[in-house]
């Protein structure tokens, strides 16, 4: 896949606080790349950086759009995370407008407009005005005017924020869509479940710093360490003294045992006693969440 994004070495400080700290990453054609982070992590930093709002005080920011090298916002789009649409106009309106200040003929918007609204359930609303929308229904909007010049390049902060889960799925599905069809597109969210869902690479951030960075099935393997969850009449300590267990819990009548880091589950099973009580038992890896979470307070940088 072709480089649409390429950050390389940026710094950026406020005052006397280095907010972003030498950061490098690439988003490529037709992936998602989640911007993962904590609060404060730097990842709004990188955003108005990126998209021309401040400029790094250091390193580069080159984009693949139109044959250029620099930002050009015609082929960008953004939904930011505080939304902000003119609240006394009307939808069709704010929409068209967008597209004119992205050179985008009024025609296809107008069609690409009216695909949406159908899609997410806004038929009849073109006259409509914003104020009279529900919060979800606005967001919906907010998102289709972020798409509405079919960006080759979108930025996404926050996207399902307020959303209940059926317009969740929904967007999601959608989002993968455009992925598919070639947008590369920038994902920065504090939902891990839905970055874990969407995205191929991860870009993890904390203190300025990046913590982690690559493809997510790697990260997993280098982090993510095995869990099992034995359901059944079991004490805890039954499970105490086998090879590869760094601590075992208990819940009731469940046993949830963290495995060693390299430890495989085919070779952990064959050394559970044959007496056990197994109603049922499921092995999984720990989740993007849980790598955020030990990567973060650990304080690791790789």
């Amino acid at each position: 896949m072709s480089i649409i994004l390429s950050v390389k070495d940026i710094t950026k400080s406020f005052g006397n606080s280095t907010v972003v700290d030498n950061i490098s990453f690439e988003v490529k054609k037709g992936e998602i790349l989640g911007l993962v982070g904590p609060n404060g992590a730097g990842k709004s930093t990188i955003i108005r950086c990126l998209l021309g709002i401040i400029y790094p005080d250091s390193g580069t920011i080159e984009y693949n759009l139109g044959n250029a090298a620099k930002l050009n916002t015609s082929k960008v789009g953004y939904l930011p995370e505080e939304r902000g649409l003119y609240k006394d106009a009307k939808i069709m309106d704010i929409l068209l407008y967008i597209a004119s200040l992205k050179n985008y003929p009024l025609d296809k918007a107008r069609q690409t407009a009216e695909h949406y609204f159908e899609m997410f359930d806004l038929r009849g609303k073109f006259k409509s005005k914003i104020q009279e929308l529900s919060k979800g229904m606005a967001q919906k909007v907010q998102f289709i005017a972020s798409i509405i010049h079919k960006p080759e390049f979108l930025v996404l902060d926050e996207p399902l924020s307020g959303f209940d889960p059926l317009s969740q799925n929904l967007f999601m599905e959608e989002i993968k869509r455009l992925a598919t069809e070639g947008t590369a597109i920038l994902l920065s969210s504090h939902q891990m479940n839905m970055v874990e869902t969407l995205c191929s690479r991860i870009f993890m951030i904390n203190q300025g710093q990046r913590v982690l960075y690559g493809e997510l099935e790697d990260l997993k393997d280098r982090y993510a360490n095995y869990r099992c969850e034995i359901t059944g009449n079991n004490e805890s300590s039954r499970f105490a003294g086998l090879p590869g267990i760094v601590r075992v819990e208990q819940d009731g009548s469940k046993n949830i045992l963290h495995l060693q880091q390299g430890i495989l589950p085919r070779n952990f099973i064959r050394e559970l006693p044959p007496d056990l009580d197994i109603k049922e038992m499921n092995i999984t890896r720990i989740s993007l969440h849980d790598i955020f979470v030990n990567t973060v307070t650990g304080g690791g940088r790789q």
